[in-house]
């Protein structure tokens, strides 16, 4: 399943790394940032809950860009 989601980022380096941040999360078969559309689209693996993957994408991502904002 592939979901796409609104996101904050100041700059492309940062949503780089807000897109590998990503694809480490368990549950996370891909993910793929646009930095000029300010979207992020993620694809689960198999059963995944998105929902809560995507609480955990989040937190990753704060991690690494902690002014970043994924709009779930």
């Amino acid at each position: 399943m592939k979901k796409s989601y609104k996101i904050d980022v100041d700059c492309a380096n940062c949503a780089n790394k807000m897109e590998e941040a990503a694809k480490k999360t368990e549950g996370v078969k891909n993910a793929v940032v646009n930095f000029m559309a300010l979207k992020m689209e993620v694809e689960f693996d198999e059963g995944a809950d998105a929902a809560a993957v995507m609480k955990t994408v989040l937190k990753n991502c704060k991690k690494v860009e902690e002014d970043c904002e994924i709009f779930l």
